[in-house]
């Protein structure tokens, strides 16, 4: 296809930002929700845009996430009101191990007022945000930090992590696809998130609405495997039918 001006610059908005909602383009565009849903569905059957429930995010590797940066902007309100979700459900004086990805990076944030916590993590970018709390203590995993987004991978810190067992493991991924598997880009990043998620009392997974029916190439776990999921947005079919025969309790955070 030949994009129109206006659908051109639908994408510009898209790739700028990582996703956005239907409302959000309607709104920028000023055209009508119907207009923005044509167009949506044009450029997604060209392969250029990828759609999810309710919005559209820009089109994802199997084998490559996008930059951290850009994970960072993609759909921040909805990861703002997971982690706040997620940090109303932690209890002061509980151990808590927080993975690689920038949701996690938002718990973090939302937990910086809590008391007696001992957190474990691979992600110096959480280690930096909860070091800032006086009242609770952080654990670096050993291991090869990875440059482009500061997490630390390799057998050293599966070997790191497990010395322990928490109470909570709280996790985020990149993608969840409809057979009910949890996935990711990089195997070694994979295996410290199963080490991490055999380590917990509970886990917990925190994934805003574009991670459903996102691909990603390794396995990390199944739904069986997780306890409870906090996300932004009512899941898509046929998700709530999985999650319920998984006996995952989930909860979404609205605005």
């Amino acid at each position: 296809m030949n994009p129109n001006p206006r659908q051109l610059t639908l994408l510009a908005v898209v790739q700028a930002q990582g996703s956005v909602t239907v409302e959000q383009l309607a709104d920028q565009l000023g055209v009508t929700l119907q207009t923005v849903r044509r167009d949506v569905q044009r450029l997604a059957d060209e392969g250029l845009l990828a759609r999810f429930h309710g919005g559209v995010r820009v089109r994802s590797s199997t084998v490559e996430n996008i930059a951290h940066q850009q994970r960072e902007n993609l759909n921040a309100e909805g990861k703002s009101r997971i982690a706040r979700a997620v940090a109303a459900a932690v209890p002061n004086d509980c151990s808590l191990i927080l993975n690689i990805g920038t949701t996690t990076e938002a718990i973090a944030r939302a937990l910086l007022h809590h008391t007696g916590l001992r957190v474990i993590t691979n992600n110096l970018n959480v280690a930096t945000i909860l070091s800032a709390n006086s009242r609770s203590e952080v654990i670096v995993v050993g291991g090869v930090v990875r440059g482009r987004d500061r997490g630390i991978v390799g057998e050293a810190a599966v070997d790191f992590i497990r010395r322990f067992k928490v109470d909570i493991a709280l996790i985020g991924i990149s993608g969840i696809e409809a057979d009910g598997t949890l996935r990711d880009y990089d195997y070694r990043e994979v295996k410290v998130s199963q080490t991490i998620i055999a380590h917990a009392r509970e886990v917990w997974l925190a994934a805003d609405v574009s991670k459903f029916d996102r691909p990603a190439m390794v396995e990390v776990a199944t739904l069986s495997q997780i306890d409870r999921l906090f996300t932004d947005a009512a899941p898509p079919e046929p998700f709530p039918a999985l999650l319920t025969e998984a006996h995952v309790r989930y909860d979404i955070a609205l605005p």
